[in-house]
Formats: C-alpha cells, sequence, structure tokens
C-alpha cells in the first residue's frame, strides 16, 4: 500500500514528547486549470510551517508526509537535505530543541481517487473543482503535518487560486483576497480552534453559492450569529434546493443549541456539496463536504430527502461529538460516529418534519449493523485499532449503525435527561481536548445516578464485546387458550458467546373488528441471561402475533413462534403500526440471510404484502432485499423463474400505484432492475422511446439512465445507444451511468474492458472506477465473469501493495467474485487465504468477510432448494 502505515505505538511516542502550537499552510492552486497530460492528476506547491515543542529536547520525531518531491526542509532555521530525511512518506528530523519551527515546501499531487485533494473537470462548462477528503490520515498528501488526532493545534490556510475562483477553508477569510499575481488571488484564513488534522479543509473552484445566516438568543443574554454557506457545482445550481437544506440546518442548530447547552464553536457554517465523493459526507468543521448526489437533479422519493437531512444532523452533531471533543486515538472512533449516528436520527425526529426516522433506523440503518455484526472479522463497538489501515476499514456498520443503536438503548437505560446532562459536561470538560471511553462514562455515572460499576458493566457487555444476541418467544397456553407463560429465550454466536441485559418491550397483537393487525398488549422489561419470563402478560388469549423488541429498543435479532409466523404469511400487510410492521419485515430478512427462511417464501411475501407498505423508505428497502434474495439466496434452479416473479409484481404494483407518487416512481425502479422477459424489455424500451406510457410517471433522466442500465444489462442495448443518451446528458452524472451501463453489457469484450480499466490500470477516478465495478458482474451474466475468478485472487496482493487504499478496498469488495455461489469458489478462496498468512492484515479481513457472504449465500440457497412447496413459486 502506498505511504506508510502509522501505528498506534507511533503515535502515542510522538504525543508523548511533542505539543503542537500551530501550522501555516500555504496551498499554491494555480495548477489546477493547466491541462494535464501525462496521466496523472497533476501536482500543486505546499508550503507549511509548524511550530511544536518538545518535552525532550534533543529527541528525534516525523512528520508525515505523501508527497512526489519535497523541494526545501528547515527545522529551526537549519536546512535540511530533502533526499536524506524524505522518503516518500515521512519527513524525518532529529536534534529537536524545546520549542520548533519546522519549514516544508513540499510538491504534492491532486487526487483521482477522493483522498487527499481531489481534482475534477466539469464536462458542461470544462470548470475545475477541488476539494479535500482526509479522514483517518490523508491530509498529509496535501501538507507536511503530525497525522493523529490527539495532536491537535490551531490551523492558518491561505490559498493561491484563480482570481474567478470561490475559496473555503474551516474558519472566515481574514480579509478580502488580494492580487496574487495574473489572474489570480490570495485566501488567507483566520486561525482555526486546536483541531485534529483529519477535520482541517479547502474547497476551491467557481462554486455556486447560496447564503444565509442564523441567529439565536443565548442563555446569558447574548446573541448568537452564524453566517450559513451552501455551495454546489454552476452546473448543478438549477438543481440546488438550498431554501431546503438551510431549514434542516437551522431545525438542527436549533436543537444542538437547546440540547447540548454549548454554543456552536467554529464560526460559520458553509455546507459544500461536492464531485466524486467516496462517503456520504465529512464533519469538517465550518467547512462539512457532501457527496454531490445529495443534489437531486431529477425526481427522488421522500426517503432521499430525509435521509439527506439525517446526514445533515448527523455532520452537525460532530461538530461536538469528534471536532471540540475528538478521540484519543480511533480505538475510540465510536465517540464521535456512534454518537452522531443516534443524534442524526434523535434529532431529525424531535427537529424536522421527518418523524418516521426511526422506522428508517431499524429497518435500514441497523440492517448494515446486523449483517456486520455477524461477519468473522467483527469486533466491540470500543474497537483494537493498531494502525491507520485497521482505521480505515473500522468506518463500519459496528462503529456506526451498532453503535447509534447500542446508545440509543443507553438512554432508555440512564434517562434522556440524564443522558443529555452527561453530554454537556462532557462538553465543557473537554473542549478541544481528546477523550477516551472512561471519560464518557465517567460523566454518564455521575448525572444518571447509577454509578460508576454499573456504568463499567454495561460498557462491558455492550461496548466491549461483538456478536448479535438473539431473541425469541416461547409460549404454553392452557385448555381454553390462555397464556399460562409467557418467557424471552436468548441466544448468541458460539464464537461471541455474551448475553446482555436488554431493555425491550413485548407486543402482543390481534386483528379488530376491522380485520386489521393491531396490538393489544404491551409489556416492558429487561431481558438478562439464557431465559426470562414476562409474567406481566401471563393469562391474556394467546394472540395471534407476538413481537419481540416491539417499539425497538434494543439491538437484537429477533425471531417469530410457529403461530406468530403464521400470522405473518397470512396477514403482515395488516399490521397498522408503520414500525412495528418494519421490525416484522426486518425480522424476516434476518431469518432468510440465516437459511432459516426460504428466499422464495420471503420473495412471496414482498409480492404480497409490499404493496400495502406505506413508508417509502421500507418498500424500497424491501426492492433491494428482494433483489438480493433473487440473485444470492434463491437455489439456482429456481432463480429465473423467481426473477420473473419479481418482475411481473413490480410490474403490477407499479400499475396499482397512485400516479405520480413515490411508490409509482419506487416500484418502477424495482420492475427495471429485475426486467428481463422479452415483454417487460419491450416496455422498458416503449417508456425510453415514448411509445409507452403509464399516467403520471415522468420519465427524467435519472430514470431514463435506469431504464437503460435494464436494456444494457438484458443486453438489447449497444454502446451506440448509450453514447447517445450521453450525449442528451454529457454531463458528470451522465458519464458515471453510461460507464456503468457499457459496464454491464453481456459481452466478452466489456467485461474484458472493465478488467483493464480497473485492475491493469489507474487512470479512472474513484466515480468512475465505482460504475465500472457496478456493472461488471449481473445475475444473468455468470458464465460470462466466471473466468475472472482466478485472475482477481492472482492479482490481490498487487492491487493492495500498488493502489490507493480507497480504490484498493473498493477492487477487493467489489470484484470479488459474489455471484460465483459454488463450493468451488469458496474453496479457491479458503485457497487463498490459507497460501497467504502474511498478506496485509486489512487485505485479509477484505476476503474474510467476501468468503463470509458466499457461504451465506451458499447456505441460504440450500435452504432453499430444501424447501417442499416454495411460497415463491405459486
Amino acid at each position: 500500500m502506498p505511504g506508510r502505515n502509522l501505528t498506534r505505538d507511533e503515535a502515542r511516542e510522538r504525543a508523548r514528547i511533542l505539543t503542537v502550537d500551530g501550522y501555516d499552510v500555504h496551498l499554491d492552486l494555480r495548477s489546477a486549470v493547466v491541462p494535464v497530460t501525462d496521466g496523472t492528476a497533476g501536482t500543486f506547491r505546499s508550503r507549511t510551517t509548524v511550530r511544536f515543542r518538545c518535552s525532550e529536547p534533543g529527541a528525534a520525531t516525523f512528520l508525515d508526509l505523501l508527497a512526489p518531491a519535497v523541494h526545501s526542509v528547515v527545522l529551526n532555521g537549519r536546512a535540511l537535505d530533502p533526499a536524506e530525511v524524505f522518503d516518500g512518506a515521512r519527513v524525518a528530523v532529529d536534534g529537536l530543541a524545546a520549542v520548533n519551527e519546522l519549514v516544508v515546501d513540499a510538491e504534492c499531487a491532486y487526487s483521482r481517487t477522493g483522498e487527499g485533494l481531489h481534482r475534477f473537470t466539469d464536462p458542461v462548462d470544462g470548470e475545475t473543482y477541488l476539494y479535500t477528503q482526509y479522514e483517518p490520515a490523508d491530509a498529509r498528501r496535501v501538507f507536511a503535518d503530525f497525522e493523529q488526532p490527539d495532536l491537535k493545534a490551531p490551523f492558518a490556510f491561505s490559498v493561491t487560486a484563480p482570481a474567478h475562483w470561490e475559496v473555503f477553508s474551516n474558519s472566515a477569510p481574514a480579509a478580502e483576497p488580494v492580487a496574487d499575481g495574473e489572474g489570480l488571488r490570495r485566501w488567507r484564513f483566520a486561525p482555526t480552534q486546536p483541531i485534529s488534522t483529519y477535520i482541517t479543509a479547502v474547497v476551491a473552484g467557481p462554486y455556486h453559492v447560496e447564503r444565509d445566516r442564523y441567529r439565536r438568543e443565548l442563555a446569558d443574554g447574548s446573541t448568537l450569529e452564524i453566517p450559513l454557506g451552501a455551495l454546489c457545482r454552476r452546473s448543478l445550481a438549477k438543481h440546488f434546493d438550498a431554501d431546503e437544506i438551510f431549514t434542516v440546518t437551522k431545525q438542527g442548530l436549533d436543537f444542538f443549541h437547546q440540547e447540548f447547552d454549548y454554543p456552536y464553536p467554529f464560526g460559520k457554517y458553509d455546507q459544500a456539496f461536492v464531485p466524486e465523493y467516496n462517503i456520504g459526507a465529512m464533519e469538517n468543521p465550518g467547512c462539512v463536504t457532501f457527496r454531490e448526489e445529495y443534489v437531486f437533479r431529477s425526481r427522488v422519493t421522500d426517503a432521499a430527502y430525509e435521509g439527506r437531512a439525517t446526514v445533515i444532523l448527523h455532520e452537525m452533531a460532530h461538530m461536538w461529538f469528534g471536532d471540540l471533543v475528538t478521540m484519543q486515538w480511533w480505538d475510540d472512533l465510536w465517540l464521535k460516529e456512534s454518537f452522531a449516528d443516534f443524534m442524526g436520527t434523535f434529532s431529525l425526529v424531535e427537529a424536522t418534519r421527518y418523524h418516521s426516522g426511526w422506522i428508517s433506523f431499524a429497518n435500514r440503518r441497523k440492517a448494515w449493523a446486523y449483517r456486520q455484526d455477524q461477519l468473522p472479522t467483527t469486533h466491540p463497538v470500543t474497537a483494537d485499532i493498531r494502525d491507520l489501515e485497521d482505521a480505515k476499514l473500522n468506518f463500519d456498520g459496528i462503529t456506526y449503525a451498532k453503535g447509534a443503536a447500542v446508545l440509543k438503548q443507553l438512554v432508555a437505560y440512564v434517562g434522556r435527561d440524564a443522558f443529555f446532562e452527561g453530554a454537556r459536561r462532557y462538553f465543557k470538560r473537554h473542549a478541544y481536548g481528546n477523550t477516551v471511553l472512561d471519560d464518557l462514562l465517567a460523566v454518564l455515572a455521575d448525572t444518571s445516578g447509577r454509578g460508576s460499576e454499573a456504568m463499567a458493566e454495561w460498557s462491558r457487555a455492550w461496548l466491549q464485546t461483538a456478536g448479535v444476541n438473539t431473541l425469541t418467544p416461547q409460549l404454553t397456553v392452557d385448555a381454553e387458550g390462555r397464556i399460562t407463560e409467557l418467557a424471552v429465550l436468548q441466544e448468541a454466536a458460539d464464537d461471541h458467546p455474551e448475553l446482555r441485559p436488554h431493555r425491550i418491550a413485548v407486543g402482543l397483537y390481534n386483528r379488530d373488528p376491522d380485520g386489521a393487525l393491531v396490538r393489544t398488549a404491551r409489556a416492558e422489561l429487561d431481558v438478562a441471561g439464557a431465559r426470562t419470563a414476562v409474567t406481566e402478560l401471563a393469562g391474556r388469549p394467546r394472540p395471534e402475533l407476538v413481537l419481540l423488541n416491539d417499539d425497538d429498543l434494543t439491538y437484537c435479532k429477533i425471531r417469530f413462534d410457529e403461530t406468530s409466523l403464521g400470522t405473518l404469511r397470512h396477514a403482515l400487510g395488516d399490521i397498522t403500526e408503520p414500525l412495528a410492521r418494519a421490525l416484522a419485515w426486518s425480522a424476516l430478512w434476518n431469518s432468510t440471510r440465516d437459511g432459516l427462511l426460504p428466499a422464495r417464501d420471503y420473495l412471496d411475501l414482498v409480492l404480497r404484502f409490499a404493496g400495502q407498505e406505506s413508508d417509502i423508505g421500507v418498500l424500497q428497502s424491501l426492492h433491494q432485499q428482494a433483489w438480493t434474495a433473487v440473485e444470492l439466496f434463491t437455489a439456482a434452479d429456481h432463480r429465473a423463474e423467481a426473477g420473473r416473479l419479481l418482475a411481473d409484481g413490480a410490474l403490477r404494483e407499479l400499475r396499482a400505484a397512485a400516479p405520480g407518487s413515490d411508490h409509482q416512481l419506487a416500484w418502477t425502479r424495482a420492475f427495471a432492475q429485475a426486467a428481463s422477459s422479452p415483454e417487460h424489455l419491450q416496455l422498458v424500451s416503449g417508456l425510453l422511446a415514448g411509445s409507452a406510457r403509464i399516467d403520471g410517471l415522468d420519465v427524467d433522466q435519472e430514470l431514463r439512465w435506469t431504464l437503460w442500465q435494464a436494456l444494457a444489462g438484458a443486453g438489447p442495448a449497444t454502446e451506440a445507444d448509450l453514447a447517445a443518451e450521453l450525449e442528451r446528458d454529457d454531463t458528470a452524472s451522465g458519464r458515471r451511468l453510461q460507464t456503468l451501463a457499457l459496464a454491464s453489457l453481456p459481452t466478452a469484450e466489456a467485461k474484458a474492458e472493465t478488467w483493464r480499466a480497473v485492475v491493469e490500470s489507474d487512470e479512472l477516478p474513484n466515480a468512475l472506477v465505482d460504475a465500472r465495478i457496478g456493472g461488471f458482474q449481473r445475475s444473468a451474466q455468470r458464465e460470462l465473469t466466471a473466468p475472472y475468478a482466478p485472475r482477481y485472487f492472482a492479482v490481490l496482493e498487487d492491487v493492495w501493495e500498488n493502489r490507493s487504499i480507497e480504490i484498493a478496498m473498493r477492487i477487493v469488495s467489489g470484484l470479488f467474485p459474489r455471484l460465483q455461489t459454488t463450493e468451488r469458489t469458496l474453496a479457491a478462496t479458503d485457497d487463498w487465504l490459507t497460501a497467504h498468512p502474511g498478506a496485509a492484515p486489512a487485505l485479509r479481513r477484505l476476503v474474510l468477510e467476501c468468503r463470509d457472504d458466499l457461504a451465506r449465500a451458499l447456505r441460504a440457497q440450500a435452504c432453499d432448494a430444501a424447501a417442499a412447496h416454495p411460497r415463491g413459486a405459486r
């Protein structure tokens, strides 16, 4: 892997002897508008002055820097030979004084991978746009630094750039930009508060900018005023709904000021929507960056707006959890990500119009956590992070979604008031500092009244052990059909046997006179150990449905007794409460993944009841899960028929949906994904050509590309067709979606070109790497891609050694032969793991996770094949 890894031990030693007082960083970005012809992204000049103290004068240390060249290094006025002190990843210095000033003048590289300073040229107008993305450790690609979260310091950035550009950083400009050469200006930004390197930021280019202000009266009678900015590329400006973004922003700022009682500490609040972004968003204080797909250029469902609002609030929560108070090392990454994930949904539901956020969390966010927590590489919420490669891989469903679910239970355990009072004390006690788990537990022990021992035990059970528990109801009834005993059975996996304390609700459901399935009784209790009696519900008539973890209070998988499962098979859509219905869907999906419910049974449930689903986010999850069931979990002999049934059902619901509704749009996309028969593809072609119409359905540009994906994957589309569509939409999105369609074509040439472009070349930007990978493997093209399985294993170590970690991760996970669901593929994976015990731990982790997904698919297919009368074939 290019760039030397930084270990936790190295970081601890550096933090032991160093205190960083400040950085002055100048970036000369005039080269960004100069075309590059050598196959690289080009370079820019970076000059860093860092002032730091050393508690052991005479000691040696190093700065981190990933750069093609260093022009000069000057320590305390003494020039050092770059050839002697710079090895491509570190600048080594020795003979330190008590107080030091180090100046590093470097030639750094623009990025095409979304790591460091990413460079993008808009195909619409030819303009160049730049932005930075660093987490966990890519600031060193832009300036020399001490790349670890606990060496915080103020940063003063200055930037030379084309005069017609806008330039943003974490803080506001100290003055108006001034001329800095012909056609250039220099921006100087005020020093930041002490922050970590990974949350510094620069965004530069001819961005379209909208502005607003937030005002709030504080408890001391003063007025807090925060300048707000929202920006995107100029060619997206016509689609930019900045007013909605500002509305959610102000609602979030109101909520967090009310609950945290600590004024926003970073001055301004800009939000930049940037191209070819690797992640959802990044919490750079004062200059938050988002993927520009959140600027919706075509119609999307309300679930997309809810999702964007959740991300806006997630990043805003980071201003306190993560930016103001930062984890000491990546072991405690959860101290920011779990909290931000939890607070994003909590504030969404309480402060905005999106009141179904906890339904989305239960159905989608926790599905991510459940999958991650059953992999062989699962880990506790508080993880053992040995180095930066470990850190990179731990931005996962455990750190985010499981941690958030655990915090939701913590609020129930200590109480809302105690939780937020603990947060207030935490911010005041540790402002601009770094913390570990014990720092948080200490304040919660104080505010909850539960004491340090109770909080330590809660932490041990929930934060320091891995795995997900499964809860199952056990009922006995008397001759009159009344409950004599109801118990909750708790299980854990053999390799993670911890049985945890759970606060849960148990709901009993029966039909009302109108036929709806409604809750008729509820008990809330603490579950502990292998068996817990629910005494409160004894004596009641046996219900039609017992729902454990009703209201989704804890983090667990749930199962159903046979009576309840039978009820769901016939009446799942009759459950009136959306959250209860979502929990039932989630449990059935987990049973399908676990090889307990045949995939075609799950598909049958989707085909019969998804049309009754009112929550659009749940519906879209069901569509994706149903396709996964067809693609991976259905027995091979029945796969084509299952896909046809899914397409037929989607088309039926598409025609039945209200014209112009979110449900109509969602069913259209589901139909396009499953369409494969001549009749289905003829309708897809007709929708594109305008010869077929469905009342209320607007076939806009994004939907056109969705329909072209269907035609490309199934064969009717040609390269010429896709080229013609690109002429209609020669934008960044259009090029990405055309690339995806080209990779989906069912030809040997298309697959060979994708392999060459992704594996054998590094010239594609990250967005097009994703597109190529996304189209390479298609369910109906398994024979076409089968020859690439041995080639995949042959190139793994070379890819990991020679590509950036971001791109290497995508290749390793994305090109794994996941659709070659055979024992032969499983054996090939095991052979590679056996033959490469010394491969990079992060690489082995990714391959192990792919292997586990494959083994799970084989178990699910065996379950589906063994089903005597699969309902999905009806």
